[in-house]
């Protein structure tokens, strides 16, 4: 069933977007820096992507999830999206990681203060 693949993308990007919102973890709390972030993060893979497909170690199979869209020779449509995906949650797990460690701190000190009282 073609797009099944990008729909799985789409649909897992929308869910790691309501927890950014929920949360304020990378979109919701810096947008210009998130997508600069995604972005560069994006370009960077799709070179990576470039030198192995020039190389001969990436190739596409031929899958009927995939819409049959190529941007260029073994490069899918979808690997783009993909990628995006990939870099945005990234950001969100590290950005929600950070809160926790830092959450984690802070209610340390709070009980060492008061154990001292």
């Amino acid at each position: 069933m073609p797009g099944i693949y990008l729909a799985a993308i789409l649909v897992s990007a929308a869910g790691v977007l309501l927890l950014d919102r929920r949360w304020h973890l990378a979109a919701w709390r810096a947008p210009g820096r998130t997508a600069l972030a995604v972005g560069a993060g994006t370009a960077f893979f799709l070179v990576w992507d470039a030198v192995g497909i020039a190389t001969g170690v990436f190739v596409k199979g031929d899958s009927p999830l995939l819409l049959g869209i190529d941007l260029a020779p073994h490069l899918p449509l979808e690997e783009p999206v993909f990628l995006a995906f990939l870099c945005y949650l990234a950001l969100v797990a590290w950005a929600g990681a950070v809160r926790v460690i830092d959450r984690r701190k802070t209610d340390a000190a709070a009980l060492r203060s008061e154990a001292g009282r």
